[in-house]
């Protein structure tokens, strides 16, 4: 696994969409659930951190500036992982086209259910169509 952090890095023991770590940037409703998942060890894929940090970018916040504050509210725990996206991760995104292509979901959206699948870990997330998904791995619903 991976991490852009110096400190002591927890296992991950779920992965996080970036609709689940906006919610929790926004304060909004799940934020909770996300702050706790985080606490005990979460990883994000480095294409849903670029989605996280393009949506602030869109909302006139600075991407570095967005960045460096996860930095600072995650401490030295290492509970957030930055996982980077692996050649096999490719293949599976690709294959799960076929198989979300009716619930919408984006490149990023797949690139987040890869991950969860590779590391055999649930996936929290605030979009509701990914619990309509049939796939192998467990979706968990922030709100």
């Amino acid at each position: 696994m991976a991490a852009e952090h110096a400190g002591v890095q927890q296992a991950p023991r779920s992965v996080l969409d970036a609709s689940a770590l906006l919610a929790l940037l926004h304060d909004e409703r799940g934020a909770d659930t996300v702050a706790d998942a985080i606490a005990t060890g979460a990883a994000i894929s480095v294409v849903n951190l670029a989605e996280v940090l393009t949506k602030l970018a869109e909302a006139g916040k600075d991407p570095q500036q967005a960045r460096d504050q996860l930095r600072e509210a995650e401490g030295d725990t290492g509970a957030l992982v930055i996982e980077p996206l692996s050649e096999a991760d490719s293949v599976e995104i690709a294959r799960l086209r076929p198989k979300t292509r009716e619930l919408g979901l984006s490149l990023a959206d797949r690139a987040c259910l890869a991950l969860a699948m590779r590391l055999a870990l649930p996936v929290l997330t605030a979009d509701r169509t990914w619990a309509e998904a049939k796939l192998e791995v467990e979706v968990k619903l922030v709100r």
